[in-house]
C-alpha cells in the first residue's frame, strides 16, 4: 500500500489514464436507498463515486491524501473538511488531506462513502459527521484477501472477520456482508439513528 502522497499520486495517476472506472458493486446495488443529501467520499482515489454522487445532484466533499484524480470538471479544491456546509446543493469539493492528521467536522454529511480505505482511527470520527438518519456505506479488505491475488498484503490493513459489523456501535446496521469469492470483503450500510425515534 502506497504510504507518502508521491506514491499515492503516482498510483491515481496510473488509474486515471486507465479507461474510466464503473461504481463499485455495493454502491450500484444500494443506490436508490442512499440518500441524496450533503455526502462525504472518503479516500475517493480517482473520484468515480464522488463524481456520480455529484452528477445526480448531491453536494461531495472528496477527501484524499493524493492531488493526481481524473476529475475532468471544474473542483473546489480546499485543503481541510469544510465544517460547515456552505454548498449544500449540488457540486463537489476536493480536498486533499493525509487522511491521518485530519478531523471530520461533526453532524455535516447525509451520506459517507468509504471503499477500500481502512482507517480505523476514523471510525468514530465517521460516525460523529453523520447527521441523524445519515446513511454510512463502507466496503473493504478481509484478512481473507490474503487468499487471493492482488489487493493490500499488511494485515494493519485488513479487517478482521466480523470486525466492520462491530466498528460502529453508535449505528444501526442495515446491511452487512462477508464475502470470500476472488477476494476477501466485508461490506456494511448502517443508519445513524435520530433521537427523536
Amino acid at each position: 500500500m502506497p504510504s507518502s502522497q508521491s506514491d499515492w499520486d503516482a498510483k491515481h495517476r496510473l488509474a486515471a489514464e486507465a479507461p474510466p472506472s464503473d461504481l463499485a458493486s455495493i454502491v450500484r446495488e444500494l443506490l436508490p436507498l442512499l440518500p441524496t443529501g450533503p455526502a462525504l467520499d472518503i479516500a475517493c482515489g480517482t473520484g468515480r463515486h464522488a463524481l456520480f454522487l455529484a452528477a445526480r445532484g448531491q453536494h461531495v466533499t472528496a477527501v484524499d491524501f493524493s492531488g493526481a484524480h481524473s476529475m475532468h470538471i471544474h473542483v473546489r479544491r480546499s485543503s481541510s473538511v469544510p465544517a460547515t456546509g456552505r454548498h449544500l446543493h449540488g457540486g463537489l469539493d476536493l480536498v486533499q488531506v493525509n487522511l491521518e492528521e485530519t478531523q471530520l467536522p461533526e453532524h455535516r454529511f447525509d451520506l459517507i462513502i468509504c471503499i477500500q480505505y481502512l482507517q480505523r482511527s476514523l471510525f468514530s470520527q465517521m460516525a460523529r459527521a453523520l447527521r441523524p438518519k445519515g446513511v454510512l456505506l463502507m466496503e473493504t479488505h478481509t484478512r481473507a484477501q490474503l487468499e487471493f491475488a492482488g489487493g493490500p498484503r499488511n494485515p494493519a490493513y485488513l479487517l478482521e472477520t466480523g470486525e466492520l459489523r462491530e466498528a460502529f456501535p453508535e449505528l444501526c446496521v442495515l446491511f452487512y456482508r462477508e464475502l470470500r469469492a476472488g477476494q476477501g470483503i466485508a461490506s456494511l450500510v448502517a443508519k445513524k439513528r435520530d433521537k427523536r425515534d
